[in-house]
């Protein structure tokens, strides 16, 4: 690993407070910055579920983070999204939503857009349930999560999600 620069470490201490460690060095330099939104995921990711209890993002925990719009992808807004794995550099997510999908299940299909329940957790501070978008795969750049230590979800929900995933990606 090559030397760390002072600006990679100060960008460390913006972005993850007392939490900046060295295994984050890495996954900076591999990030492209300034952050440019690489994409959607194409194809079949490969699902982990692999949370631990530290201040790092891991798959099957649900962060924050800014997730561009499908339309165009330099606008977006911050959400919470449930990591579901990497693409090298890149965590892999799926958004979600405290609005209810199955009301209008027939009209989301039709423009091919899919929805999991997944319940309620400490991401949403009203206690709403949420559903994960199984359609779509974003990139998220680590240096770009609003709170990295995630809330985990359980075993059996990530597979739901899971199955989810495979049935519907295009």
């Amino acid at each position: 690993m090559r030397q760390q620069t002072a600006e990679h470490r100060e960008a460390a201490r913006r972005i993850w407070g007392h939490f900046a460690d060295p295994k984050l060095h890495s996954l900076m330099e591999a990030v492209p910055a300034p952050y440019v939104y690489p994409g959607d995921f194409l194809g079949q990711p490969h699902l982990e579920y692999r949370p631990h209890p530290d201040e790092l993002p891991d798959p099957g925990e649900v962060v924050w983070a800014w997730v561009p719009y499908e339309e165009d992808f330099e606008i977006g807004k911050d959400r919470p999204v449930l990591v579901v794995g990497h693409d090298g550099p890149w965590l892999l997510g799926l958004m979600l939503t405290s609005k209810d999908h199955d009301r209008d299940k027939e009209e989301e299909a039709s423009h091919g857009r899919y929805w999991v329940d997944i319940g309620t957790g400490p991401w949403d501070q009203r206690g709403r349930s949420s559903e994960a978008r199984v359609d779509r795969v974003i990139r998220l750049d680590p240096r770009h999560i609003r709170r990295p230590q995630g809330f985990k979800i359980e075993p059996h929900v990530f597979e739901r999600v899971a199955a989810g995933v495979f049935q519907h990606r295009r």
